[in-house]
């Protein structure tokens, strides 16, 4: 699993008074990381249980009641000098002030968050607590690299009833994360959910948007698939995106389509990304509505994007009983030039002529 619950010591807090936003950097218990790793499954359940919980947090909310609440997702990648660095944090930063406005909260100072998010992974790395880089990774284009996941999040003030949130905090915590999708699977099925109806939050990195999410992605990989792909709600001929990533399809000609930016779409920062490099690569890049029909019968390869995913190739993608095949594995495909490039800027390897990292101490 990518994700853990070892959560960094320093976190931030902000919240909103009404008037301004009031912020401060937290420091939970902790041992050095060398005394972390020697404790027992006892002792380390309690300790990450005390530096997973704040005081003062209310438990009856609107966050905890109705799932009133977003996030955002971004990595920090090690460096082989030792250093850290931000992918292209301003713009979840701007997301971020997007989503809670798409909410109705006061939207947090852009610039407030991104100094909280580079100083809290600074303060944690002054610790020892972030992955350093290992030239290991470099023989599976850093697929089993570490990474620090930098998760700030909403959490409203007291409430039972069914209303806004006009006083929230935005906390931003910090762990290491590994590979999202597990090794070994590279196939995708068509979801019978619905992701996101036209008018509701499908373009809000809302947090209610991810229950629909997971229950797709659990029922794919329990018929044997890596990933469960939405189509669109009204016509259900359309492909949207991904469980939690973006979707790409390739046809003849370097042609690659993904579908464009409706409100049930959410803007992706690695799927614009990957729109930047393969334009780079003298590719026409559309954003047009993508047919499953028209993949299944058409497109040469597939893969999907996100902060948690980066660039994924699919080798397959079944609907309704029918299965299609694609190059997107084969080591010359450009799912996986896509792949390598974004990763070798992430991680130092490749000049970053787009200006998108975002050194940390």
């Amino acid at each position: 699993m990518a994700f853990t619950l070892s959560i960094y010591p320093w976190l931030h807090q902000a919240r909103y008074t009404g008037e301004d936003w009031v912020e401060e950097f937290i420091e939970q218990d902790h041992l050095t990381p060398r005394e972390e790793a020697a404790l027992g499954k006892d002792e380390w359940d309690a300790l990450a249980a005390r530096r997973n919980s704040l005081p003062g947090l209310p438990i009856v909310n609107y966050t905890t009641q109705y799932g009133l609440g977003c996030f955002e997702g971004i990595k920090a990648f090690p460096q082989p000098d030792g250093s850290l660095k931000l992918f292209r944090p301003q713009r979840n930063c701007a997301r971020m002030a997007f989503s809670m406005k798409g909410l109705r909260m006061p939207a947090i100072d852009e610039t407030m968050l991104l100094g909280a998010i580079t100083e809290t992974v600074r303060r944690n790395k002054e610790l020892g607590f972030t992955p350093s880089y290992s030239d290991a990774w470099e023989k599976d284009v850093w697929e089993s690299a570490d990474t620090v996941y930098v998760r700030p999040f909403t959490f409203s003030e007291p409430g039972v009833g069914v209303n806004l949130s006009i006083k929230p905090w935005v906390i931003t915590v910090c762990t290491t994360v590994s590979s999202y999708f597990p090794p070994g699977r590279s196939n995708a099925v068509t979801s019978r959910r619905i992701r996101a109806t036209p008018g509701g939050t499908g373009r809000i990195k809302a947090a209610a948007n991810y229950v629909i999410s997971m229950l797709a992605k659990s029922e794919a990989q329990d018929e044997g698939y890596m990933e469960a792909i939405f189509l669109d709600a009204e016509n259900r001929e359309n492909i949207e995106e991904g469980s939690s990533c973006n979707f790409f399809a390739l046809f003849p000609n370097n042609r690659l389509v993904t579908p464009p930016l409706k409100d049930t779409v959410l803007a992706g920062i690695t799927r614009e990304s990957v729109i930047t490099m393969a334009e780079g690569r003298g590719l026409t890049v559309e954003e047009d509505d993508l047919s499953i029909h028209r993949v299944l019968d058409e497109a040469v390869e597939c893969f999907v994007t996100g902060t948690a995913a980066g660039v994924i190739p699919l080798g397959a993608l079944t609907h309704k009983g029918r299965t299609s095949n694609f190059q997107s594995l084969e080591p010359d495909s450009l799912s996986n030039a896509l792949l390598g490039e974004l990763k070798g800027i992430q991680f130092g390897a490749i000049e970053d002529r787009y200006g998108w990292m975002l050194g940390v101490g």
